[in-house]
């Protein structure tokens, strides 16, 4: 008969237990603009963010069992909080809640292996907008630096037809804001990459020499999903939620000693307002947060 394990296995979650803090972290959100309605196609507001954040995540002593009849599972859980402030004004901007779990092999009566789980990894996601979210996936471990894709805070080009020229202005004023003029190099540097958020993860870590990394990739279509109240689903619904993480050991120049990096790319898609092109359906909007962090 399968048995009960006795201690957790948290597997490649294991290295995120602990604290992290971070003052690197950048949002991109558009949302509905003051006075338009879901069935228009009206205009938006831009909302770009400098923010702070303590991610702090803790391991749940035993392991939680799951009782399947013929099969069971033990997973490894681990509870999260992360909590953001505004990087100038101090202000909370978010709080969020769930879980990260490792999900064990599962075993049959006899204690033979069973069906291997189709992912390894899951989150569950609470925000007090009225969201929840489940998104499943792997993690892969690697030895060197993580290999950051590009990622689009704007609209798809077949959600970008038909748009009036100029709609999306907002991203090119946001990009003027966060551009200064460089003395040393003698020219223009972008505080923060609008259009393509995860260009700063990337900077982030110039000049640093990364041992390994932990890259924990997962997302709601793999089995998951979004539940969001009936407000959020008629203005402004949440369709989908992805998250990167990258969890790094760095070694410094000198001392060669080491540490713990995390770094982040998460979007959630957005819908609102109806396309320009054909009226069909609706723009899907990413919403980009990034971060760097270390570990207390």
């Amino acid at each position: 008969m399968a048995t009960q394990e006795k201690t957790p296995l948290f597997g490649p979650l294991e290295g995120l237990i602990g604290t992290w803090v971070g003052a690197k972290g950048w949002s991109v959100i558009a949302v509905p603009a003051p006075g338009s309605t879901p069935d228009g196609s009206a205009d938006f507001k831009l909302i770009v963010q400098n923010y702070t954040e303590t991610l702090t995540f803790k391991a749940v002593d035993d392991p939680v069992r799951n009782r399947g009849g013929a099969v069971e599972q033990n997973i490894g859980a681990i509870e999260y909080e992360q909590r953001i402030h505004d990087f100038d004004t101090k202000a909370l901007i978010h709080v969020e809640n769930g879980m990260l779990m490792y999900l064990g092999d599962v075993a049959s009566e006899s204690g033979e292996p069973g069906p291997k789980p189709m992912f390894s990894i899951a989150r569950s996601a609470t925000v007090p907008h009225g969201d929840s979210a489940m998104i499943l996936g792997d993690a892969v471990v690697k030895e060197g630096a993580p290999e950051v894709p590009d990622i689009s805070s704007l609209p798809s080009e077949a959600d970008q037809a038909g748009m009036p020229e100029g709609f999306l202005k907002q991203y090119e004023n946001e990009q003027e804001r966060l551009t200064v003029y460089d003395i040393v190099t003698k020219q223009n540097s972008k505080i923060f990459n609008v259009a393509n958020p995860n260009d700063n993860l990337k900077r982030d870590n110039n000049g640093l020499e990364v041992v390994s990394t932990t890259h924990i990739s997962m997302d709601s279509e793999n089995g998951g999903g979004i539940n969001n109240i009936p407000f959020i689903v008629k203005h402004a619904n949440a369709t989908r939620f992805q998250c990167d993480f990258w969890l790094q050991t760095i070694k410094l120049p000198m001392s060669g000693q080491t540490f713990e990096e995390l770094q982040y790319s998460q979007n959630v898609d957005i819908e609102f307002h109806k396309r320009f092109s054909d009226k069909s359906g609706l723009i899907t909007w990413p919403h980009v947060t990034v971060n760097t962090l270390t570990k207390q």
